[in-house]
């Protein structure tokens, strides 16, 4: 990504942020933290990496209604980032806190039988 579209990321990020906590009243979004976003150089497509506390089932409904939403979120993200073209927004669930926290409990497995 070039410079204009890391800022645009992150000005994204912080917006949806906002949107996801005030103004969307979906009751299947739970507590959901934006982990990040890229923005393709031409800034056409944005993903939008989420995790959420639940099982697999509150992860699924989560991302369900942030998909079924997207098109009210990308019309405010449009209102308040002055941009030729809102972004498209696909929403992907972030595994890289899955995979840190099994990393870690194995490397704390080892230790323990070593001890």
């Amino acid at each position: 990504m070039n410079k204009r579209a890391n800022r645009v990321a992150e000005q994204i990020k912080q917006e949806l942020t906002e949107i996801i906590d005030r103004r969307l009243k979906d009751p299947r979004i739970g507590f959901v933290t934006i982990t990040g976003v890229e923005v393709t150089g031409d800034l056409q497509q944005a993903k939008v990496y989420f995790t959420v506390l639940g099982d697999e089932e509150k992860k699924a409904a989560t991302l369900e209604a942030l998909e079924k939403a997207s098109g009210f979120i990308r019309s405010e993200i449009g209102s308040r980032i002055r941009l030729r073209k809102t972004p498209e927004l696909l929403f992907l669930f972030d595994e890289s806190i899955n995979y840190g926290n099994r990393i870690e409990k194995l490397i704390s497995d080892l230790n323990n039988k070593k001890s």
